[in-house]
């Protein structure tokens, strides 16, 4: 792998192989995150590209400028979304495709890569060992390995976001990238500081995997001994040494978000702006609401990078948020068994304003009492104002309340 710098000069030619292909997405301004964090607040909405990702624009400038080296296909590995490009572009250039992801990636972003037409292999609990199986194919096939992150040609392709941006919003002040192995914030960085350098370059890492950080903390790229979050996008234990060198080169700032924090992003996504992201399209957000960046009054863009994110996660996400805004309530208590007293029960929630959701009478547990019987509902509330209301109410009528997590 050569080290010779990505220039804009590529980007620019790599807009050209992607005319046609590639979605220019719109830049959305958010009157509602402006309010709330003191910026004037605009999404890079690439989680509208085609395949759900920016990973689209890489991996087609790559395998469009291959031409015939690409005779025996190509193979890459993934957690996601660079499989969907690869497995898009290579079936535009009509060759096969064979992607390694992990054993535990989305099922949503497995079965997308198939019906793009690519071969798909699950291999290794994290990106870095789906990488090493799918050199092992690489080696044996004698495909063409498209790099997820760590390639001029890929970085390159990348890069169009920040065109695209800075032609969109030529006052921008800063820029919020996700950062997983680096291949975006290094091409968005250089297509951005090549025309203004003044621009701020801030990267954003999960805090579970902060490859790129730490890489630049000690002077040298090394691996991490794990990499285990939400946003597995950016789950990248060993950083790309291209993307190292010109994250130094072109980047101001690298900040980390733990999961809780990344997890409220999409949900207020989702509510707030009804945008669909994935974790690792949400970290960029996340470090301007908890205050990571000290950006305030400035005007500040966000690449929200992706929104293929499982509907299973989505659920637990949603399920979790409620819970810590105070607008969901699971609680267990204990009754008489007899006719009429869950029916007083339930008068007393009615009374206290919280609609039930579900709710479930068990008599005949272990450790439940005789002639008693154990009750646990699920309620919607309004805030942890109202939980406190219902619980005293509870407690005023003689129930004893116990909050489940």
């Amino acid at each position: 792998m050569t080290n010779t710098f990505v220039t804009l000069q590529q980007i620019l030619e790599a807009r050209q192989r992607l005319a046609g292909v590639s979605r220019s997405t719109p830049l959305d301004q958010s009157e509602t995150f402006s309010v709330m964090t003191g910026c004037q607040v605009f999404f890079k909405l690439e989680n509208l590209q085609k395949t759900g990702s920016f990973k689209l624009r890489g991996a087609y400038n790559k395998i469009a400028a291959l031409g015939r080296e690409a005779a025996n296909g190509v193979v890459a590995a993934s957690a996601g979304n660079h499989a969907q490009g690869v497995a898009f572009a290579a079936s535009r250039a009509g060759i096969p495709a064979t992607i390694v992801m992990p054993e535990g990636a989305p099922i949503t972003k497995v079965q997308a890569t198939e019906a793009y037409g690519a071969k798909v292999v699950l291999k290794g609990q994290v990106y870095d060992e789906a990488f090493a199986a799918a050199e092992e194919i690489q080696r044996q096939s004698g495909a063409v390995f498209v790099h997820a992150f760590d390639d001029p040609l890929v970085i390159a392709g990348q890069g169009t976001v920040g065109l695209e941006l800075l032609e969109e919003l030529p006052d921008v002040e800063a820029v919020l990238v996700p950062i997983g192995g680096g291949g975006l914030i290094s091409g968005v960085g250089c297509a951005i500081k090549e025309q203004k350098p003044n621009v701020q370059i801030i990267g954003v890492q999960a805090a579970a995997a902060p490859s790129m950080l730490e890489a630049c903390r000690t002077g040298k790229v090394q691996e991490l001994k794990s990499a285990y979050t939400i946003a597995d996008g950016i789950a990248v234990r060993r950083p790309g040494q291209l993307t190292f060198d010109m994250v130094r080169k072109y980047v101001d700032q690298i900040v980390t978000v733990d999961d809780e924090e990344i997890a409220w992003s999409i949900l207020m996504l989702l509510e707030r702006s009804k945008l669909v992201v994935e974790g690792a399209g949400a970290v960029g957000l996340a470090a301007l609401l908890y205050k990571k960046c000290g950006l305030a009054g400035k005007k500040v863009a966000i690449v929200l990078s992706g929104g293929n994110i499982d509907v299973n996660v989505v659920s637990i996400i949603i399920e979790r948020g409620l819970v810590k805004a105070g607008r969901y309530l699971r609680l267990r208590t204990v009754i008489t068994d007899k006719p009429g007293s869950l029916q007083r029960l339930v008068g007393c929630l009615a009374q206290s304003g919280a609609n039930i959701i579900s709710i479930a009478h068990d008599r005949i547990k272990p450790n439940v009492p005789l002639k008693q019987a154990e009750v646990e509902i699920s309620l919607e509330t309004r805030n942890h104002q109202h939980i406190e209301q219902i619980v005293e109410t509870m407690h005023k009528m003689g129930y004893g309340v116990e909050i489940l997590k």
